[in-house]
């Protein structure tokens, strides 16, 4: 029987260490996780104690409007007047099954088979797999150390000049590196866009876990055309609950709200309800205090001396994005190097294949979401595996 082209994308490596460690455990191994990007507190009690309430006084838990319920929109337009002072009609915000969702509506809505859309490497992996699953042309735009791992207007531009861009996905935070968008950059970015016609989407899932001072720069601020995503997994560490939201410019509500209801009726009622409880006081102190221990791991890895190389600077998000070419010992790729470092010493991280094509294969990502005591005995593991490597490469010589 026949199997479609399109879902001959590559796998998600993170998922693939999942399985791997699922198995480890089950057998009895304890491993220290660094290598899914999962906040380890949990959602806040008030919004779990409001789901329990919600799923017993009676609230219609049934299908919602496709944009999600009006309560929560209202809510999440708040948000945006709290944090960056913008005025955000609920009517423009589209709750979806998590950012995902919003992903692929926006992809959808925004894009044609064939249609050029850029991205800076290294990237998530499911924003060039599923460009490709819907038949799009990824640019894939090699940012560097010099371009702080971040797209730039000159790097669009020649992109553009090979042949015309439809669309660019930025990030900032940034996953896997962390690194952000400052104002300039954001507002050069967007009127770089704005001239060119290419449609921006921000992927702003990270906001508020950020180290630099600034919550984040939100891509309205600069260019209403844009297409902001963000979601409730990160900063509010409510991965399973599935849900996110879309910021949607006027031209594009209803084809996402076509696309929406064909696609996946609604996001989980119960959550939404539960989620409006996301924007209290105690959800947000609770969120607040989870970012203080991700900056602790941070502090962490970045008081250990490692022998890597090149290191993104972690502005944001939970991560740690590092050239491991001085310490690949015989090895022949990050890939290779954390397969053993799972094996020897029980720490998942994941090779920077995911992330990267090009440069991949030695490069690997640190998650510092489970916290700073766990980061710092991983390290110390790794510091006696790149110890060992170091004994055998030189008993061999």
């Amino acid at each position: 029987m026949k199997i479609s082209r399109r879902s001959d994308i590559d796998a998600f490596e993170v998922m693939t260490i999942q399985q791997k460690v699922a198995t480890m455990q089950a057998a009895g191994q304890e491993v220290l996780l660094l290598s899914v990007g999962e906040p380890c507190q949990g959602a806040a009690r008030s919004v779990r104690e409001t789901l329990a309430r919600v799923a017993t006084d009676g609230t219609d838990l049934g299908y919602t409007p496709g944009f999600g319920i009006a309560p929560l929109r209202a809510a999440i337009a708040r948000h945006y007047a709290d944090w960056y002072g913008l005025e955000v009609d609920p009517s423009r915000v589209c709750v979806t099954v998590g950012s995902s969702g919003a992903f692929l509506l926006s992809f959808l809505a925004c894009f044609d088979v064939g249609d050029r859309v850029a991205v800076g490497r290294p990237t998530y992996p499911a924003y060039t797999n599923d460009l490709r699953a819907l038949g799009c042309e990824v640019v894939e735009l090699d940012c560097g150390p010099a371009e702080r791992f971040q797209p730039t207007p000159e790097l669009l531009a020649a992109a553009h000049a090979e042949s015309p861009l439809t669309g660019v996905v930025l990030a900032s935070p940034a996953n896997p590196t962390g690194t952000m968008l400052d104002a300039q950059r954001m507002a050069d970015l967007a009127t770089w866009c704005r001239a060119h016609d290419v449609r921006m989407i921000s992927d702003e899932i990270y906001h508020g876990i950020t180290f630099t001072g600034s919550r984040g720069e939100c891509a309205w601020t600069y260019d209403p055309s844009a297409v902001v995503i963000s979601s409730f997994s990160k900063y509010w560490s409510m991965t399973g609950w599935r849900l996110g939201w879309m910021l949607l410019p006027e031209d594009l509500v209803d084809p996402v709200d076509r696309l929406t209801g064909n696609l996946f009726l609604c996001a989980p009622a119960p959550a939404q309800w539960a989620a409006i409880e996301a924007f209290g006081p105690e959800a947000y102190a609770e969120a607040e205090q989870a970012v203080a221990d991700f900056a602790a791991a941070r502090e962490v890895v970045l008081g250990t001396e490692m022998g890597w190389g090149t290191v993104a600077p972690p502005d944001g998000a939970f991560y740690y994005y590092a050239d491991i070419s001085p310490v690949l010992g015989p090895y022949a790729t990050s890939r290779e190097w954390c397969a053993a470092l799972l094996e020897q010493q029980h720490v998942a991280v994941t090779p920077g294949k995911d992330f990267d094509s090009v440069h991949g294969d030695r490069t690997i990502r640190l998650s510092l979401s489970a916290g700073a005591p766990a980061v710092r005995e991983a390290l110390r593991r790794i510091q006696v595996f790149q110890q060992e490597l170091a004994s055998r490469v030189s008993a061999a010589r």
